[in-house]
């Protein structure tokens, strides 16, 4: 049970870190804290107009949330892998995006974590999202709606994929979540304020 929870508690630890503040740093950008939309994700971090920066923001976000879970899910056997260890660290991950210990639990809305983990634990499924976040985003230059109908697809895709399991649960939990950080976006959405991509 220790080792598990520790797994656990590595996976927040990874999400953790903000990509769109190391970017920005690396790269001698403002903290994305203090402009735009002040949400510390690939989206604000192209409003300073460095799309490579947003680029590495947006992969990095990916990878730490695929990461997590593939490292869980390789160590399990080490933990005596327990049902619910590997859908605990997605949400562990994911919830340390949106609350990261080490930037004063100022984080992001999660969509790009959210893409790494559900590419972990089915990547079939991760493809097709991914397939129709790009295609609603810029097809409508909107992020929030893409995010928001992929949310909504997310956790019916994991019912489909793995069945009404803690997969499931953990889906419909990340779902939520994403749409209660996004809710800002949902009035701007509602009034006909919502910015675009690069605006």
């Amino acid at each position: 049970m220790l080792a598990a929870l520790l797994l656990v508690a590595g996976a927040y630890l990874i999400g953790s870190v903000s990509f769109a503040v190391v970017v920005s740093r690396a790269f001698g950008l403002p903290d994305p804290h203090e402009y735009g939309s002040k949400n510390p994700g690939a989206t604000n971090v192209l409003r300073t107009g460095h799309r490579l920066a947003a680029l590495l923001t947006l992969l990095g976000d990916g990878a730490k949330g695929f990461v997590a879970v593939f490292a869980v899910r390789e160590l399990a056997p080490l933990a005596g892998a327990p049902d619910w260890l590997v859908p605990a660290a997605a949400l562990a991950v994911f919830i340390g995006h949106l609350f990261p210990l080490f930037h004063r639990f100022r984080g992001g809305k999660g969509v790009a974590t959210a893409a790494g983990v559900v590419l972990a634990l089915h990547w079939p499924l991760g493809l097709v999202l991914i397939v129709v976040w790009l295609t609603i985003a810029f097809g409508f230059k909107i992020s929030s709606l893409a995010a928001l109908i992929t949310a909504v697809l997310l956790p019916l895709g994991l019912l489909y994929a793995k069945g009404p399991g803690v997969d499931f649960v953990v889906g419909i939990v990340i779902a939520a979540l994403l749409f209660w950080r996004h809710r800002t976006n949902i009035r701007s959405l509602m009034s006909g304020r919502e910015r675009t991509i690069g605006q």
